[in-house]
């Protein structure tokens, strides 16, 4: 399973970023079916600040790291940060 947070304390901001993720999970998914995503959206100010100083801008979290800050990513960019968690996750620990 990848988490995946979506940070922002303005509802337009975090539902832009939303329709991103949706639609780089799903590309993933034809990719690997077994996937599985927890996709969470954190709108309180003390809760984003545990993962960036910035509340102007939505922000991406994926597997408790922080992989965007600025503004609204790209589908492609956002597949790149998931593939790079599932690499991760597929990585014998040690």
């Amino acid at each position: 399973m990848i988490a995946i947070k979506i940070l922002g304390n303005k509802t337009y901001l975090r539902y832009s970023v939303r329709r991103v993720v949706l639609a780089a999970c799903e590309v993933l998914r034809r990719e690997h079916p077994e996937l599985e995503f927890c996709i969470t959206e954190v709108k309180e100010s003390q809760k984003i600040f545990a993962y960036t100083p910035v509340l102007v801008s939505p922000a991406l979290v994926i597997n408790e790291k922080l992989v965007y800050a600025r503004w609204i990513p790209t589908q492609e960019q956002v597949l790149g940060w998931l593939r790079a968690a599932l690499q991760e996750q597929n990585q014998p620990a040690g």
